[in-house]
């Protein structure tokens, strides 16, 4: 298991370009599986969970060519249908939450998945029923092994239909419209997700010759068609690495230029992070944050206390809300962050507690941050990474500290962030791998 040592108190200068958007990645990879034809995908992030399901297409039988930096070519020409029910398969699947995406393509083309439950950050149950009730409207049949935890699922006969989703959830709207493409007939998804990355994959799949309508909105209309064909797709920049870093530069008092964020597609997060005093400037498609000794956070308009909450797109992602939490240790002010969608992923405050922040725990979903203003910094730890997100959040808690941290579990870090102690500590941060 590798450590990180941070000495914190450095200070960050230069300009760091943020990798393609693993979410993203996960999504479209897993839909080159609809088409026998070559699908080119640029911009793919070198991570661990990233890696790991290209490796888990390439045992399916998948021809996958390393083209260019960054740079894959899939071909899934044919596939090895006897690994698709080992043992092996499934022990990949069980350790990969990312797996989950290969079940609509496999069901939409080859009529057939086996899917192991599969695993991912420990922050409360995530459940499946809304891809299982989606799929099972549209005619598949599941059948479910308690004893190795491996969904069965046929899908000969696939009509399109019209479903109402119990909740806007991302990778279940992701499945639903893979299986869909390929379904005889239309297929009407209301309350679906409509983030960047759902949109991306609608308008990949439209270039592979899906017939889908709607993207951008929650309604999407998909009218099934027999073949899809190859492409060419180059993943958006990585939204939750363009929040870590604007959270880097605040809780350092950095003055750090963040280039290539394709800010049409950051939505809110920009306005929640300047809600916590942090100033941000624009230039053509770059944020540049200058150095701040001091941010304050603002008050809603009755005088009452900050409330910063996540919610489905164009809401605010749960994904950053571990950072904002961190970063508003040191403002001036008191924030309440309500983490709604996950029940466990406040859990990692016991750590910054340690470190001298001010945090009440309310509850598993509700914290209040008491901000020291920089008048008292954190105190260097030991800690160990929890998952991806609080992962970063201590790094960038460490980066702020006084003293040398350790941090332990990094492959959770490295699991959505690529080569990240090199890239930031070429902008002068003191991190070793060890």
């Amino acid at each position: 298991m590798g450590q990180f040592i941070i000495e914190g108190g450095h200070k960050l200068h230069g300009e760091i370009t943020p990798q393609g958007a693993k979410n993203e990645a996960l999504e479209v990879i897993c839909a080159v599986l609809l088409t026998a034809e070559p699908v080119v995908i640029k911009n793919i992030p070198n991570i661990l969970d990233v890696n790991n399901l290209i490796n888990l297409l390439s045992k399916m039988g998948v021809s996958v060519t390393h083209s260019g930096d960054h740079e894959w070519t899939f071909q899934a020409e044919r596939l090895d249908k006897a690994y698709l029910g080992s043992q092996e398969f499934v022990q990949r699947c069980a350790s990969l939450r990312g797996s989950i995406l290969t079940l609509g393509p496999l069901l939409g083309r080859f009529h057939h998945a086996c899917v192991a439950k599969p695993g991912g950050d420990q922050i409360g149950r995530r459940r499946l029923d809304t891809h299982f009730i989606g799929i099972q409207e549209l005619g598949a049949k599941f059948s479910y092994n308690p004893q190795c935890a491996v969904y069965d699922i046929d899908a000969h006969e696939l009509h399109g239909q019209y479903m109402l989703l119990d909740e806007a959830s991302v990778t279940g709207t992701a499945n639903i419209i893979m299986t869909a493409v390929l379904a005889q007939g239309t297929t009407t998804i209301y309350n679906a997700a409509c983030e960047p990355y759902i949109q991306q994959l609608c308008k990949m799949l439209n270039r592979m010759g899906a017939k889908i309508t709607g993207v951008g909105s929650n309604l999407l209309t998909i009218e099934g068609v027999e073949v899809l064909h190859g492409t060419e797709h180059t993943i958006l920049p990585d939204m939750i690495e363009v929040g870590s870093f604007i959270g880097m530069a605040a809780m350092t008092g950095s003055e750090l230029t963040i280039k290539h964020v394709s800010y049409e597609n950051l939505g809110i997060i920009p306005t929640m992070f300047s809600r916590l005093g942090i100033q941000m400037e624009v230039i053509g498609d770059d944020i540049h944050i200058p150095e701040q000794e001091h941010y304050e956070v603002q008050s809603f308009m009755d005088g009452s206390i900050m409330n910063i909450a996540d919610a489905p797109w164009p809401g605010l992602t749960p994904d950053l809300l571990s950072v904002m939490l961190v970063v508003a240790t040191q403002a001036k002010g008191s924030v309440l962050i309500h983490q709604k969608m996950f029940e466990s992923r406040l859990f990692f405050v016991d750590k910054l507690i340690d470190m001298g922040a001010q945090i009440i725990l309310c509850d598993p979903h509700r914290a209040v941050v008491v901000g020291h203003d920089n008048q008292r910094k954190l105190r260097a730890a030991k800690m160990s990474s929890p998952d991806i997100r609080a992962g970063i959040a201590l790094l960038i808690a460490a980066m702020g500290a006084q003293g040398t941290s350790v941090i332990s579990n990094i492959e959770q870090i490295d699991r959505g962030y690529e080569d990240i102690e090199g890239r930031l500590a070429a902008l002068g941060a003191s991190i070793t791998r060890i």
